[in-house]
């Protein structure tokens, strides 16, 4: 038996490789699929079964392409529709791998064909639990996303029953394997491990406590957030199909000159990306980019904040192209026209303009507020951080909201901004857009909350604040 996790940072995401004998299956797969194939010709092992435990909502599964390259069937539990062809598994239905089963536990509740699937070892014995968005590590997924005409009640209802009958059954040693950790938006608050047993789930996770169906509803729906906005659109995409990811590679990773670059983004509603570090960003870009760097969360804030039926050109650091494109690629964008040849240092060497962004240390902000009378703090962190604890008379304004058009509509040039996050990745994301609606005056406050509830004088508040 192998079994190894094949975790994605920027998504929280788990796939699962596993197997027996030379035959392997892979679990909940990325779009790019090149690492699972790798994987099974340096094991000398054949894929077998392609297993997913729903439509994702948060990247587009790599199910269709790794079909295409191995010729395994995709296997879906039941009631799942989809618009290409699958295996649709029944409930209690066994796969063999090698000296290995795998078993299906229709588990409702997160989604209407949320699936768990259970490893028998060679002796037939539980020994791993994947559970897809079902269960997490302190936490469950969210009843709220995607399931017909379904209230998040009655899918919490539903996910009541699956945990109590098909999971909270199993022996304490079964492993745990879910498909997200910290960080992911399918759940409202999942743990830092990426696994566990169902021992230690029944001891520390709260919805698996004895407790009524009432309660159990309550307590996961109670104090969930907006999901992230592109979640439909990456659900409907695995649903329905895709294009190839080398189809979109070909066109993502063509090289612009300068002159090409320029006329891209010269057209109406081309977005120009800029995928550098935050500290380079600031110090030069090209004029109405938008900042979402690749050290942060950035699939999630691209799938948030861009739109997936405009073109996109790309400003990288050089090596980072095809990075770009396959990270935009797993939350279902497809619209990429290429790259700048030579980057930010092309396009100033060919005498074109350049934008920065002004940086500014936490000190230098408490220095200035008690003396500029114009100067207005712009908090972007989520509302709930902001409740936690901010600058008093700051403005929250969610990164989040900010592609609303009127979400900026109070802000003026006579107004001195300074933008600041949690630590700093956010707040470049924030100046960009602000820049790229001709906002100008503004600063980034370098190190974020973290920085500046540590320096003397500033008054921190817990109220709520708006712009007036």
């Amino acid at each position: 038996m192998f079994i190894k996790q094949l975790y994605t940072g920027c998504l929280s995401e788990a796939a699962y490789y596993i197997e027996s004998k030379g035959e392997a299956v892979i679990i909940d797969p990325l779009r790019d699929i090149a690492g699972y194939l790798e994987l099974a010709k340096e094991r000398n092992s054949s894929i077998k079964y392609i297993f997913e435990t729903h439509f994702h909502a948060d990247f587009v599964s790599g199910h269709l392409d790794l079909q295409k390259a191995t010729g395994a069937p995709i296997v879906y539990g039941p009631a799942t529709e989809t618009n290409f062809p699958i295996h649709l598994a029944t409930d209690g239905e066994q796969f063999k791998l090698g000296d290995l089963t795998i078993e299906v536990l229709h588990t409702p509740g997160h989604t209407l064909e949320s699936t768990c699937y259970l490893l028998r070892d060679e002796n037939n014995a539980p020994y791993a639990l994947f559970t897809g968005d079902t269960l997490f590590v302190g936490d469950v997924g969210r009843p709220d996303l995607s399931s017909g005409n379904l209230s998040k009640e009655e899918l919490a209802s539903m996910l009541y029953d699956s945990l109590q009958q098909k999971i909270a059954t199993l022996p304490d040693e079964v492993i745990v394997y879910p498909a997200h950790g910290a960080g992911s938006s399918c759940g409202k608050n999942l743990g830092p491990e990426t696994h566990s047993t169902i021992g230690e789930q029944k001891q520390t996770n709260y919805a698996l406590q004895p407790q009524t169906r009432e309660d159990f509803i309550k307590a996961v729906t109670d104090g969930l957030a907006l999901p992230p906005q592109y979640f439909p659109i990456n659900a409907r995409i695995n649903k329905e199909g895709y294009d190839s990811l080398e189809g979109i590679l070909n066109k993502g990773l063509t090289p612009l000159s300068v002159a090409a670059f320029k006329e891209w983004k010269n057209q109406e509603d081309v977005i120009v990306l800029d995928t550098r570090k935050a500290a380079d960003f600031t110090q030069q870009f090209v004029p109405g980019s938008i900042f979402i760097g690749l050290e942060g969360r950035f699939a999630e804030w691209a799938g948030s904040l861009l739109p997936f039926d405009k073109p996109i050109v790309l400003v990288t650091e050089a090596g980072q192209e095809e990075e770009s494109v396959v990270r935009l690629a797993r939350v279902g964008f497809s619209q990429m026209q290429g790259y700048l040849q030579g980057g930010v240092e092309a396009w100033k060497a060919a005498g074109e303009q350049i934008d920065l962004i002004i940086d500014v240390e936490a000190d230098e902000l408490a220095m200035d507020i008690p003396f500029d009378k114009n100067l207005v703090v712009i908090d972007v962190r989520r509302e709930t951080e902001f409740g936690d604890g901010h600058i008093a008379g700051a403005v929250n304004m969610p990164l989040n909201e900010m592609t609303d058009p009127g979400v900026m509509a109070n802000i003026t040039e006579t107004q001195n901004l300074y933008v600041h996050c949690a630590g700093g990745y956010r707040s470049v994301i924030a100046s960009s857009l602000l820049k790229r609606q001709g906002i100008h005056n503004l600063h980034n406050v370098l190190g974020g909350w973290g920085a500046i509830k540590e320096q003397k004088g500033i008054e921190v508040a817990k109220e709520n604040s708006v712009l007036n």
